[in-house]
């Protein structure tokens, strides 16, 4: 079992003195079995006002090692006291940490980037160890959410704001942007590093301070970076962290100090957190789900393109927002799933913390259990089971909740499979006779994060670009997510609110505009106008 602990000597987390019964499942929580466990497991604390502290909950939840069911440490469902003290926390710090230089602001960041970089071998150990994802994807994960923070390091540019020097007689005009205050950000399981990292170095950048909520099912990456932005000189109340399922995300809708919230999920969650939050006036940006397509033309790269396929549709065991899902092949479709089983049945299925391993497991019993029924779904309704992963077992690690490479062809659009998201090592394999027939089918799905195209035509992925209706688009790249300068753009279904994720449209989600209008003149007067002011000359 992983210990975390402070370098000022505080404990993130305490062993309990008895271990309390997991909690029914929910869209927001997890649900245990019978497991194997710690007799005392030790307990995640709250970080509230600069301290990590005891929560007072007599329920908690069990985190377990997704391979093993071992009982990794117990997370407190946080009381509503405990959640108002941090919002009343965040709040307190607010003045004070908008007035901070953006220059010293920046500079936290500059020394966040330099301890994650320092630690990220022990926060990828405890993706693994929580959410199951192999050493290297973990790696992959910190690293993709290192570079937000090393985006807001160069906040003071991303915020400068206009300036028109006399826009009337001997008037400027200019504008500002301004932090809004206390933001709130709610995370999902399958990204336990890189998420939160989206959320609080963009807002407190900017100069709000923060409430997080990491996944109940893997807490432990969104504590240690708590930790380090401490180390890094985050003052006492700028970022707090808070854990539970329900209320606490319906208490961060409800409250009215809670200027924003940023949410990646699922789309049951994400549109109540949509709806509730936004009735209450605030800013949301919820990423929610998805079903990837790449459009596979009879031109393609072979080598390169089946490589491609079998990463982005089984990697990181297919629990990504961004994963290829679905592939849609224009033309044959037999020599390309000859040559997707091949590297499918080539790819190693283990413990995350084996070497090399390809694929570890799916984050719970429940998760896998709802693929295999996916995919038998998809049989029943006249799919053909390429390859078929639902049994695989792992010598040493039999209680894990694995799931192989699954490979299913024929498959159309009315199937359940193609309807809901899987979440996990499933490839769907579809035909198109045409690369407009095959479009139509992308468009009229109903998400919109990502679809690619393979081709070597330029006239081909020139109307691809212009006619799918995606918000992020590859041209033989299989995950076309941009670095942060830009913004994770996903659209329709699988996003809610009007400003994405990092990037400017990140900067402008945490700020507001203020446009002050001068005049510094020494005229005489004229009397009182009570006519419209505007910039003619009378």
């Amino acid at each position: 079992m992983l210990q975390f602990s402070l370098r000022r000597g505080r404990s993130l987390i305490k062993p309990m003195k008895s271990q309390i019964p997991a909690l029914g499942i929910s869209h927001f929580s997890t649900a245990t079995d019978s497991i194997p466990s710690h007799r005392n497991p030790p307990r995640v604390r709250n970080l509230i006002g600069g301290q990590f502290l005891d929560s007072q909950a007599s329920k908690t939840i069990d985190v377990l090692n997704p391979a093993t069911q071992e009982v990794v440490s117990q997370v407190p469902l946080t009381t509503n006291e405990e959640f108002k003290a941090a919002v009343s926390a965040a709040k307190q710090a607010f003045p004070s940490w908008k007035n901070t230089p953006i220059t010293t602001r920046q500079r936290i960041m500059f020394k966040l980037q330099e301890l994650i970089r320092r630690d990220i071998d022990k926060l990828a150990m405890n993706i693994t160890t929580e959410q199951g994802k192999t050493l290297k994807d973990a790696h992959g994960d910190v690293f993709r959410g290192l570079e937000v923070v090393e985006h807001a390091c160069g906040m003071a540019t991303l915020q400068m704001g206009e300036y028109v020097s006399n826009v009337s007689n001997g008037i400027d005009t200019y504008s500002i942007r301004e932090p809004l205050g206390v933001c709130a950000g709610i995370c999902p399981f399958n990204f336990p590093a890189m998420i939160p990292l989206w959320m609080f170095p963009m807002a407190v950048t900017c100069g709000n301070t923060y409430v997080l909520k990491p996944s109940e099912k893997d807490p432990g990456a969104s504590m240690i970076l708590a930790e380090l932005a401490m180390e890094a000189g985050l003052p006492s109340g700028v970022l707090n962290i808070v854990h539970g399922t329900n209320d606490i995300v319906n208490n961060i809708c409800d409250d009215n100090d809670i200027k924003a919230v940023s949410f990646v999920g699922s789309n049951t969650a994400g549109m109540h957190i949509y709806a509730r939050a936004a009735a209450k006036g605030k800013r949301v940006q919820s990423n929610m789900g998805a079903k990837n397509h790449a459009i596979v033309m009879p031109d393609a790269s072979i080598d390169a393109t089946l490589n491609a396929l079998a990463a982005a549709g089984f990697g990181a065991a297919g629990q990504r927002c961004m994963a290829l899902s679905t592939v849609v092949f224009v033309g044959d479709s037999k020599p390309w799933e000859e040559g997707l089983v091949e590297r499918a049945k080539s790819l190693k299925v283990n413990a995350g913390s084996e070497p090399d391993t390809d694929l570890g497991p799916v984050i719970s019993k429940q998760a896998k259990d709802r693929i295999c029924r996916l995919i038998q779904t998809g049989v029943e309704s006249g799919a053909r089971l390429v390859l078929d992963g639902r049994n695989v077992v792992v010598p040493g690690y039999e209680h894990g909740n694995f799931v192989g490479p699954t490979i299913l062809s024929n498959v159309t659009s009315n199937m359940e499979c193609y309807e809901e998201e899987i979440f996990g090592p499933v490839l769907l394999c579809m035909q198109a006779d045409s690369l407009e027939e095959a479009i139509d089918i992308v468009n009229r799905n109903k998400y919109g994060n990502g679809a690619s195209i393979f081709t070597t035509s330029g006239v081909a992925a020139r109307k691809f670009q212009n006619e799918i209706e995606a918000g992020q688009v590859g041209i033989n790249v299989p995950i076309p997510v941009p670095l942060p300068f830009f913004s994770f753009t996903g659209s329709k279904a699988s996003f809610a609110g009007d400003l994405n994720f990092y990037g400017k449209a990140g900067m402008q989600f945490y700020t507001q505009i203020k446009t002050v209008t001068q005049q510094w003149k020494d005229l005489p007067s004229q009397g009182v106008s009570l006519a419209m002011p505007t910039s003619q000359k009378s």
